[in-house]
């Protein structure tokens, strides 16, 4: 089907329900104290509205209208003066139209107990909210949304899980030492199923955004995560929210009524993204390949939002700035992060900070070499386009731990070894987020072919190494799976989230005895690491791998971490004398998980395939 007929069919699938429409506009409402003083506002009516309007309210200038070519929309752009008070005022359109629209001040707690940004000393728990707890069963089903489905029996439709679901369990994830909670996006998706290969599939996933300014109803409405992210600050933690810039659903208002014409990517015939990164850094790229991985769309169903328009790029930054502030959230993931004009992401990152100075933004840049993470970030490289963005979720490290994990040969860590010899390229590579696995890969335990021990390795590694460590729900209580044959199986629902369920991993009686060994040593390294300033925000000293073992030090001006990764499946004896320059005059060392002491001779006993963590003392 051509990208013609597509948005033709569409379109008229809005039109026939679009009878009786009220006027929208977007952003739903704003605030006084904001550092830029500009609004841009999208006032959508479905059979035409008047682009004469009048204003009048203290510190409300009109600077311009604009009517694009579908006259069922008006741009207004507002000064909002830095005297301007709270309140509301009505606009009036020439044709007799009305709307009101409500500023509140700027919360004065930014920065301090809500976007207070997501550092080195966090520990990320990443959550799709259909598949980790039912909170309330009364929204499981949306009659008035296009796919009423809510079927625990079918991995590919929605499960029921929401918003409260996540609140009803801070407790537990604050237990095992999480301070922040990253979800899957939890904006409005009401789209019918959707074709993807061979199989009909929900958006259960949160990624076919059809309303930027709701909350969708099935994880609970705007009134929910309120909720929750007031229950999270209550608690001392921090909510990450997840965003995607690049497309929208083919059901969103933009796409069955599109302002204008260039709101997105168009092409003669469908076109799909090349997935190729290398042509932002390639000296010898052509321009088509570079249009076509921009411009590209990722699949049919989700249309290419054309960040290079100017209203586009306003429409996508006042909402992340919006919702920033309406709900209070700590910082964003940005998914797709590679595929969105460059000079947009730059915009909306400054944008961002200017705000909200302790903002923390990493975006999501599938790319397994380290220059070509390190590009999209600030770095130390000598590029054509300089990226501002803080860090992204690092792929190259999530590589490297996995072969150090696997083990297949007694050099596995000198992966890990040489990526990590390359964070010269990074500003500050503590601020990538670095992981074993997410809701788009195999799940880690599974990778680590359900042996044991090399999942104590790979924790290990997580919560030692350098960055913003992450970790994908279940994967304490030993949850497994691959992507065979579908993403679904390593999405699977949370066991003790939802009603009926046999077991309830959320407690310690209901897991079994190595669950529950699982639970408790990563609980023992994030409470370990919590108040580890060396781990958290230290220096790294690495040691080229010999024999199989790979040492590497964490360490600042008041703590010495030594790490001794012992790849082999045999006991191994390791000679300290190598690492006297970090070893120092330190004779003594606690064993952080077992708290036993361990005298720092000449060498050391080493047990086969683990990650031994030493404070030296």
């Amino acid at each position: 089907m051509s990208l013609k007929n597509f948005l033709t069919i569409v379109m008229l699938a809005f039109l026939l329900n679009a009878e009786g429409q009220e006027i929208k506009v977007y952003p739903t409402h704003w605030w006084t104290g904001m550092q830029a003083k500009q609004l841009q506002l999208m006032v959508h009516n479905t059979g035409n509205i008047s682009a004469g309007i009048k204003i009048n309210y203290p510190g409300i200038r009109v600077v311009k209208v604009s009517q694009p070519e579908n006259k069922n929309y008006v741009f207004i752009d507002l000064e909002i003066a830095s005297t301007t008070k709270p309140g509301s005022f009505e606009i009036r359109f020439s044709d007799g139209k009305k709307l009101r629209y409500v500023l509140k001040a700027k919360s004065a707690l930014n920065g301090k107990s809500r976007v207070q940004g997501v550092r080195s000393n966090d520990f990320i728990y990443l959550i799709m909210p259909d598949r980790f707890a039912n909170g309330d069963p009364a929204n499981d089903k949306c009659r008035t949304c296009r796919d009423t489905l809510a079927d625990r029996a079918n991995s590919l439709t929605r499960h029921g899980g929401d918003l409260k679901g996540v609140e009803n369990h801070l407790d537990y994830l604050k237990d095992l030492g999480i301070t922040t909670v990253w979800m899957t996006p939890v904006v409005e998706n009401d789209m019918p199923l959707m074709q993807e290969g061979k199989n009909l599939m929900s958006g259960y996933h949160g990624y076919w955004i059809t309303n930027h300014y709701t909350i969708d109803p099935r994880h609970g409405g705007n009134t929910a995560y309120h909720q929750l992210v007031d229950a999270a600050h209550a608690k001392g933690m921090k909510i990450i929210q997840d965003a995607v810039y690049n497309h929208v659903g083919s059901f969103h208002h933009t796409v069955l009524d599109p302002p204008m014409k260039d709101w997105l990517n168009q092409w003669p015939a469908y076109q799909g993204s090349n997935h190729k990164e290398e042509v932002f850094m390639d000296p010898y790229a052509s321009a088509i390949d570079k249009k076509i991985m921009v411009g590209g769309w990722f699949v049919p169903h989700l249309p290419d939002l054309n960040l290079a328009n100017p209203y586009v790029a306003k429409y996508i930054i006042q909402n992340t700035i919006w919702a920033t502030e309406e709900f209070g959230i700590d910082g964003w993931r940005v998914d797709t992060y590679k595929y969105c004009d460059e000079q947009f992401l730059n915009n909306i990152n400054s944008a961002l900070e200017k705000e909200f100075p302790a903002i923390t933004v990493f975006g999501e840049a599938w790319t397994n070499l380290v220059p070509e993470a390190a590009y999209f970030v600030q770095n130390n490289m000598n590029t054509k386009f300089k990226h501002n963005a803080q860090g992204v979720t690092d792929f190259p490290v999530n590589g490297s731990v996995l072969d150090a994990t696997r083990a297949q040969s007694p050099e596995s860590a000198g992966n890990l070894y040489e990526t990590l010899s390359q964070d010269f390229l990074y500003k500050d590579p503590l601020r990538n987020c670095i992981f074993l696995d997410n809701h788009d890969m195999d799940r880690f335990y599974s990778v680590a072919g359900e042996q044991f021990s090399k999942f104590k390795i790979g924790v290990g590694l997580l919560l030692t190494l350098r960055g913003i460590p992450q970790m994908y729900y279940g994967t304490e209580i030993l949850m497994k799976n691959l992507k065979n044959p579908s993403d679904a199986e390593v999405r699977r629902d949370f066991p003790g989230g939802f009603s009926g369920d046999s077991a309830n991993k959320f407690s310690a009686s209901g897991r079994t005895d190595q669950e529950n060994e699982a639970f408790n040593y990563t609980k023992r390294l994030a409470g370990f690491r919590k108040t580890s300033s060396a781990l958290s925000r230290g220096n790294t000293m690495q040691y080229i791998p010999q024999n199989g073992i790979y040492v590497y030090f964490r360490y600042d001006n008041r703590q010495t971490i030594m790490c001794i990764l012992n790849s082999k499946e045999t006991e191994s004896v390791l000679d300290l004398s190598r690492f006297s320059e970090r070893i120092g005059n330190f004779k003594n060392a606690k064993d952080v998980v077992s708290g036993n002491s361990v005298n720092l001779g000449t060498k050391i006993k080493l047990p086969a395939l683990q990650l031994t963590v030493l404070e030296l003392q």
